[in-house]
């Protein structure tokens, strides 16, 4: 890297073809988390559930202009983009309206590029971008991850979970191979975290062997005031900071910075 340059904005995509395993969660935690280590984040709400929007104490129904907006190039990234309600990170809201840019993306050339194309002019403002997906494997799952340059995977410790893992990692195979060559697995997620059971220690044991030292070294346990803190419309670290689900998202975002830093040190010997 040339002195005085900053690195490249460093793209996330959460994804999981299974829903209900934390996703949403730890978009929002993440985003909150990076923002507290003083790094420039901005969240993109990728779900038209919405819910990362609702969780960021975006209200979705007032949104005038959204990622619909940004998709289907009606509009720029800075016209769209919002404050969280807390946490000191930026948000490109979704709603319902989403739908309607998948069915208009489909008759588009270049459909799959839409949002990494949107990205290209505000890389330089953010150090973190986090893309919140849909649990399934549609265009809008198709943008974030030809936009990103790497994927985090939440899971539960279920042996139904790993079955899916295994499809989610031949399609982020695929599309490192015919569109993003720098697309990769970053880490797995542990979410919903109960060490006391012996299921949870057997899938560990499996998600270890074939995923090494991919596999986060922190895990997010059943935590209450995680679960609480969406409805109040902001991240856990905001809503109750001394909570188990708090100190596990800012030891996650602690884990993701160091891994970094270890990862620039080890291309800048290389270049040496």
């Amino acid at each position: 890297m040339a002195q005085g340059k900053r690195p490249l904005v460093n793209i996330i995509s959460i994804a999981n073809q299974k829903g209900g395993v934390g996703k949403t969660t730890t978009s929002i935690n993440l985003c909150a988390s990076l923002a507290a280590y003083k790094k420039r984040v901005l969240l993109i709400d990728l779900d038209p559930q919405g819910n990362a929007t609702m969780g960021s104490g975006i209200n979705k129904q007032s949104c005038v202009l959204s990622m619909y907006h940004v998709l289907t190039g009606k509009n720029l990234v800075p016209e769209v983009v919002l404050a969280a309600k807390a946490g000191n990170y930026k948000v490109l809201p979704a709603n319902r309206d989403l739908v309607a840019a998948e069915v208009e993306l489909l008759k588009e050339i270049g459909r799959e590029s839409r949002l990494k194309l949107a990205l290209e002019d505000v890389q330089e403002e953010y150090d973190y971008i986090i893309i919140d997906c849909p649990p399934t494997l549609n265009m809008l799952t198709v943008n974030a991850l030809v936009a990103s340059d790497g994927v985090i995977i939440p899971m539960q410790c279920e042996y139904f979970s790993l079955e899916g893992l295994a499809d989610l990692n031949n399609t982020i195979k695929q599309i490192a191979k015919l569109i993003n060559p720098k697309l990769h697995i970053q880490g797995i997620l542990r979410t919903m975290y109960d060490p006391r059971s012996s299921l949870t220690s057997a899938v560990t044991a499996q998600l270890r062997k074939y995923f090494g030292n991919r596999v986060y070294r922190v895990s997010i346990p059943r935590n209450v005031r995680l679960a609480e803190a969406p409805s109040h419309g902001l991240p856990a670290l905001i809503y109750d900071r001394n909570s188990k689900g708090s100190m596990a998202y800012l030891a996650l975002a602690g884990e993701i910075l160091r891994l970094e830093k270890t990862s620039q040190t080890s291309d800048l010997t290389k270049a040496e």
